[in-house]
């Protein structure tokens, strides 16, 4: 039959045993966390690499991504070609009070647009502030950390393996006809 109390001495003891240990709490605004090698905070633009293809706001299954543009006229590259036009982005605002940071944006990005940036730090007093224009996802570009480099062991992927052959090919080509123009001038 237990004594009477028992309970309530066990719960003390645990009280003091837990006292004394040392805190593993840690002070968040004095101690930054460490956070993982890719770990996803906000969404960051490498505004030169977007086509305006519109596929990150396609794809976003929350229709948080905005973006605006206009068609430009360009010159031709060369003499007697044609003009062509392409798209220029004037708005590209992600709302994150409406995202849910599934990463279907970056993950359809035909180019490198869009990257996970660590930074997590970018709350507002209003929900209406949430919404970041490129200047703001721009800044976060350079927090982006590198990617991983690849496995040493690892194959050649097959593009650059063709590209360096026919830049051999090229060399050896430059080099018989430096040498034929040689034996020419002789």
């Amino acid at each position: 039959m237990p004594v009477p109390g028992s309970g309530l001495a066990k719960g003390l003891a645990v009280t003091l045993r837990t006292m004394t240990r040392r805190s593993v709490t840690a002070h968040y605004p004095d101690a930054q966390p460490e956070l993982a090698p890719r770990t996803r905070g906000v969404i960051g633009l490498f505004e030169e690499n977007c086509t305006v293809c519109m596929l990150c706001a396609r794809e976003c299954p929350d229709w948080c991504i905005y973006i605006d543009s206009h068609k430009q006229t360009v010159p031709p590259p060369a003499p007697g070609g044609r003009e062509r036009s392409r798209n220029v982005l004037d708005r590209f605002a992600i709302d994150f009070a409406l995202c849910m940071y599934c990463g279907i944006c970056i993950e359809v990005c035909p180019f490198d647009a869009l990257f996970w940036s660590p930074e997590f730090e970018y709350a507002e007093t209003d929900i209406h502030e949430l919404t970041h224009e490129r200047d703001k996802l721009r800044e976060w570009m350079w927090t982006v950390p590198e990617p991983p480099a690849l496995d040493p062991a690892a194959e050649e992927p097959k593009e650059l393996a063709a590209a360096r052959k026919a830049a051999d090919k090229a060399a050896a080509r430059q080099r018989a006809e430096r040498a034929a123009g040689a034996e020419g001038d002789a």
